[in-house]
């Protein structure tokens, strides 16, 4: 931004959202939240599960996400961290093994010697990589095969990347899983030859919950419940970009701005911004999402002593995540807190199931795999669907992306489709907003 202050309008209040805000504040610019939820947060916003509140999605901060830390040190939550390592579970030809460390690694059953060196010689090169602008050019498919071998393709890596991808898959590019290999090895090598994961005591409530008590300190003014509906450049005003936007859903209301920052969706900012030009709108309703449907799990029991349990076996959710394997189980009044994410297109049929038919489908699943678990045991369970969650990076994903600067003079797009170099999580959004603010002062 320029020197001289500014009245800003953000549009979406996650982590990119409040991080944007918080900066702006910073800078003496008036700044003005909104948000069509009832909270703050976005994809990392809370909900009552039970008795409890905690994070709506799963989430984890690396010893290694510096910028999330930061933030959180900034807040004065620098020491709610509690840092634990965890273990991760492999469930494939109906068994749920370890694969926490190099020894069981090296008697994982379903890959014979051959494959397993060359699966664990694909994640040491992978992670080596520094030209990931390369891997757009390559499919995914392709590389890993070159790397793994057909057969660990197939066992492996293919499974896995159906569970987070889809079909879409097979138009994603190598680049998608080198982030991902490169924030695994983060984990490992951030001073601690472990896999360290941490979080705040009382989850994302604390955090988001002094996150807004910090920005209203600083004039941030936070619009809840409130739906943009409109952004468009008027001419002969004090104020020249007008935001159109809805309290309730039978009347609007229109304010003025210099400025105007949307952290939404692409095809949701395509939307909003009228005035875009024909190209523009384009490149954004061409980058494609994948959704989320993702159910919350109270029980009595824990299912495993594994965080994160990778599924190579056909099952009705991507992955199961055992919070309580991570998080002392006191914040969960004694009990386990699991997440059963199932990645999706925006338009699967999922979305369209009841509540009752996929608790049906996703227990009987989870009583199949786990003998000792009924779900007698189960407390509370909830199910949350987001059809944007995240990008998929195809074939030259980075090359075909739309400028952060609008042809809309004061209007910009700041989303996570702008991550090109690594995976979605909060500490990514997080130096997004830091980069866009230093980069466009």
């Amino acid at each position: 931004m320029n020197k001289e202050k500014s009245k800003i309008a953000i549009i979406g209040s996650g982590f990119l959202g409040l991080t944007l805000a918080l900066r702006l504040s910073e800078q003496g610019n008036q700044v003005t939240v909104f948000e069509t939820a009832n909270e703050i947060g976005g994809l990392a916003s809370v909900w009552q599960i039970g008795d409890i509140t905690w994070d709506k999605h799963y989430h984890v901060t690396l010893l290694s996400d510096s910028h999330t830390r930061k933030i959180v040190g900034e807040l004065g939550l620098e020491n709610e961290f509690e840092w634990v390592e965890t273990k991760t579970g492999f469930y494939t030809d109906g068994k749920l093994v370890s694969m926490s460390n190099t020894l069981e690694f090296l008697k994982f059953p379903p890959l014979d010697l051959i494959s397993k060196f060359r699966l664990g010689g694909t994640i040491f090169y992978a992670a080596r990589v520094k030209d990931w602008k390369a891997l757009e050019k390559i499919s995914v498919e392709d590389w890993l095969t070159k790397l793994s071998g057909k057969k660990t393709f197939e066992k492996m890596w293919k499974p896995l990347l159906k569970a987070k991808l889809g079909e879409a898959y097979k138009e994603t590019s190598a680049a998608f899983i080198w982030a991902t290999i490169q924030r695994m090895y983060a984990a490992r090598n951030s001073g601690l030859k472990k896999e360290m994961f941490g979080y705040v005591c009382g989850g994302y409530a604390t955090v988001l919950q002094k996150f807004a008590e910090v920005l209203r300190e600083k004039g941030v003014e936070i619009r809840l419940k409130t739906k943009v509906l409109a952004t468009e450049r008027t001419e002969n005003t004090e104020r020249d970009l007008k935001v159109t936007f809805s309290v309730n859903p039978v009347s609007s209301v229109a304010e003025n701005f210099d400025k105007v920052i949307l952290t939404c969706p692409s095809n949701i900012a395509a939307q909003i911004c009228p005035q875009l030009t024909e190209s523009e709108k384009a490149k954004l309703n061409n980058i494609k999402y994948q959704g989320i449907v993702c159910a919350s799990l109270l029980t009595k029991k824990s299912l495993s002593p594994y965080y994160v349990t990778n599924i190579t076996d056909e099952t009705p959710f991507t992955g199961i995540i055992e919070m309580s394997a991570l998080v002392d189980k006191k914040e969960f009044g004694g009990n386990a807190l699991i997440y059963l994410p199932k990645y999706v297109a925006p338009d699967d049929e999922l979305f369209e199931k009841t509540d009752t038919e996929i608790e049906e489908k996703f227990l009987s699943t989870l009583e199949k795999m786990y003998p000792h678990f009924t779900r007698n045991d189960v407390v509370s369970f909830k199910i949350s669907r987001v059809r944007n969650v995240f990008p998929i990076p195809t074939l030259n994903y980075s090359e075909n992306l739309p400028s952060i600067k609008t042809s809309i003079d004061g209007v910009y797009i700041v989303n996570s489709a702008q991550i090109t170099n690594g995976t979605l999580n909060v500490n990514e959004t997080i130096q997004l907003a830091e980069k866009f603010v230093k980069e466009i002062q």
